[in-house]
């Protein structure tokens, strides 16, 4: 990670999809993105991942309105449209929080609680909220989830030490984008995007590496039905940890784990064949979760 300046979000633009601010109780507004469907089965929540945003996943919101599902996400703070600092927090479970409040609000508007879809910081964030039993999703998507990295036990303890002596300092991520898809456009499009950012401070990558070991240490607690989508390939979090997820969930009988070995860390915006052999693994789980 290297030393960098903080930059924010327009507070006033827009995006297709996008619309309301929905406060959270600390005064942060949170820009929501949503995707709606007339007479839907149901409805998805989905949590997006580090230095992205949630238009990125707008491709697969649609694929969930072709599949009878309504669809929300929305830009986390330190994220996309959402106003304030990139990559800063100002207490370690302020993402945990804020997706409660989300959760509540479009449990709220579709009358029923939605799925939970969370990849990677998302998934982590979707999955640690879950085991809090800050939120009860009907069921739990987790795509390449944060839950372990590869930086060094040198770097995580300097996370934490700066965690408390300088917390939002802005640091580089130093997230490989050349390995986030096999298909290049997807890493061209990510640079080009002005709504994503480099930047991560100590107190969110601390969170980050804490919350995911406990993830893991907590995996018994899992109560909700879950699909575990790993790849296999993943230079840009540790597949072991959820690896490891999976084997300490399994006395639970709630998880589905799914393996691929040769994709990278973006399943949904993998390269084909590799996006569609995704998608038919989660629309399997879900219409066994359905019937």
């Amino acid at each position: 990670m290297q030393l960098a300046s903080s930059t924010s979000a327009s507070a006033t633009a827009t995006a297709p999809g996008s619309g309301r601010r929905l406060p959270m109780p600390d005064g942060q507004p949170l820009c929501l993105h949503d995707w709606p469907l007339p007479q839907a089965r149901g409805g998805v929540l989905i949590v997006h991942g580090l230095g992205e945003h949630a238009g990125r996943h707008e491709r697969l919101a649609r694929w969930f309105n072709a599949h009878g599902y309504a669809a929300r996400s929305y830009d986390q703070r330190g994220h996309g449209r959402t106003p304030g600092p990139r990559g800063a927090l100002q207490h370690a479970d302020d993402l945990l929080a804020d997706l409660s409040v989300v959760h509540a609000d479009y449990a709220r508007t579709l009358g029923v609680a939605p799925l939970l879809l969370g990849h990677s910081m998302g998934g982590l964030v979707a999955l640690r909220a879950v085991l809090d039993e800050r939120i009860m999703p009907r069921a739990l998507v987790l795509s390449s989830p944060a839950l372990r990295s590869h930086a060094s036990p040198g770097l995580r303890r300097l996370a934490a030490t700066l965690a408390r002596l300088a917390p939002n300092l802005r640091l580089r991520n130093g997230l490989e984008l050349e390995r986030l898809s096999h298909d290049p456009q997807v890493a061209a499009t990510y640079r080009g995007d002005p709504l994503c950012h480099d930047r991560v401070s100590p107190r969110l990558a601390d969170f980050i590496f804490r919350a995911g070991a406990s993830c893991i240490a907590d995996a018994a607690r899992l109560e909700v039905p879950s699909l575990l989508l790993v790849a296999g390939d993943d230079a840009l979090v540790d597949a072991g940890g959820s690896r490891d997820f999976s084997a300490a969930a399994a006395r639970t009988r709630q998880l589905t784990t799914r393996y691929f070995a040769a994709l990278y860390h973006e399943l949904f915006n993998e390269a084909e064949p590799g996006r569609s052999q995704v998608l038919l693994q989660l629309e399997d789980w879900l219409e066994r979760l359905a019937a």
